[in-house]
């Protein structure tokens, strides 16, 4: 059960969040749900237990857009999202519209991949560069700054979007969600459970940390409220007994890397708890 209050449902009302207004969730495959059951929208992957659906399911919004995709950049708010040529989303922020009153947002971390899925690229990369020296740091040495300039890049894009939201829907409360606990603090914990070098857990580590701070950063300073999924899901990371984030190879149905159908949950009390808060 979301461990939504009274309250907390009383205050999105009172904020213009739910009722007569419209809910629009944007995002990438963080934001919906990419794997888990029932999916939909063709390549987008769209769960219909994505964090977004379980917020609606809460606040009981007048309308709800669920325009989230996997694969999604930045970019994808404001163009088409495109495979083979082929459309397979629209512009996102297309669904917001003046009577929106609340949208919440993940995305940036595409931006670090080269193929669709972002941050599980680069793990994924990681992964294959470990043989190559097992005890030390090759991802790393590969990437070197690239991962923090594909950042500041997304930040500045992201930071033209929040305006535009802003600009679509005057009325409407932007949260913008972080992305959870992918990998623990200590990267022994990850011995035997994700090819990957205890130094490279380390530098992945990180540069899910700068991602965190990066949107964090830029979502503040566009009049938006950050919500931290890290902090909750702490504990339940890929390399745990109990994750709420799949690792390279899925027990549960989600992408690698990506929230099972709990951590998801997980999330969408995140989101309600801000609302409230």
């Amino acid at each position: 059960m979301l461990l939504a209050t009274a309250s907390t449902t009383a205050h999105a009302t009172a904020s213009g969040s739910s009722g007569s207004g419209a809910y629009v969730a944007l995002g990438d495959s963080y934001a919906a749900g990419a794997g888990i059951p029932a999916q939909s929208a063709g390549l987008c992957m769209r769960s219909d237990h994505d964090y977004g659906h379980l917020v609606a399911e809460s606040l009981a919004p007048g309308t709800y857009r669920d325009v989230t995709c996997a694969g999604a950049k930045v970019s994808a708010l404001t163009t088409a999202q495109t495979d083979a040529g082929a459309v397979v989303n629209g512009p996102q922020l297309d669904a917001v519209t003046p009577d929106t009153t609340l949208v919440t947002l993940t995305v940036a971390g595409d931006n670090l991949g080269t193929s669709d899925f972002g941050f599980g690229d680069v793990a994924a990369t990681c992964s294959a560069l470990s043989v190559t020296d097992p005890l030390g740091t090759p991802c790393r040495d590969s990437y070197k700054n690239t991962l923090t300039e594909r950042l500041d890049s997304a930040a500045a894009q992201l930071d033209s979007a929040l305006r535009l939201i802003h600009a679509h829907a005057p009325q409407a409360r932007v949260l913008v969600v972080g992305y959870p606990a992918v990998l623990p603090d200590s990267p022994e914990q990850c011995l035997g459970k994700m090819p990957v070098t205890p130094g490279d857990i380390a530098f992945l580590r990180s540069v899910l940390g700068e991602l965190n701070d990066t949107v964090a950063t830029t979502a503040r300073a566009e009049d938006a409220t950050y919500v931290d999924t890290l902090t909750p899901t702490l504990g339940h990371d890929s390399c745990s007994s109990s994750p709420w984030i799949e690792g390279l190879l899925p027990a549960s149905p989600a992408l690698p890397l990506h929230p099972n159908a709990m951590g998801e949950r997980v999330m969408a009390n995140a989101v309600l708890d801000a609302l409230g808060g």
